[in-house]
């Protein structure tokens, strides 16, 4: 399973990277692996909103499950990555490059308490 050490990560297999003051979030390749074959995405806040930690920003739908993606940190959503609405396997094909949404945070230090690639690891099945 690979898991980037440049990223921080949720429980919920989420993957959050800060640059230049915006968290860009995505899914792992554990989550898009246990979902198989993503074949829509939807149901993101408007563009501006506040966002508040473990909000749902998105849902994806496979063709074994449907799954929620939950925000790793407070903020304003400031961008969707309007490829996926047309490409959603690309979260299949390159998870740590399809990002979801891009999110301007309220407080920084929420990132501290994510978690890093070594205790994500732990928390994957063998």
């Amino acid at each position: 399973m690979n898991v980037p050490d440049n990223l921080k990560y949720t429980q919920t297999h989420e993957w959050a990277k800060l640059a230049n003051d915006v968290v860009v979030i995505g899914i792992s390749d554990h989550a898009q692996h246990e979902l198989t074959d993503i074949v829509h995405i939807d149901d993101y806040p408007k563009i501006g909103s506040v966002i508040k930690k473990g909000q749902v920003i998105a849902v994806l739908e496979s063709v074994k499950a449907v799954a929620e993606v939950f925000a790793p940190v407070s903020g304003t959503l400031l961008e969707v990555n309007g490829k996926l609405e047309d490409a959603p396997e690309l979260l299949n094909k390159a998870p740590y490059d399809a990002w979801i949404a891009k999110i301007k945070p309220s407080e920084k230090k929420e990132m501290t308490g994510l978690l890093s690639a070594e205790a994500y690891k732990k928390l994957l099945p063998e």
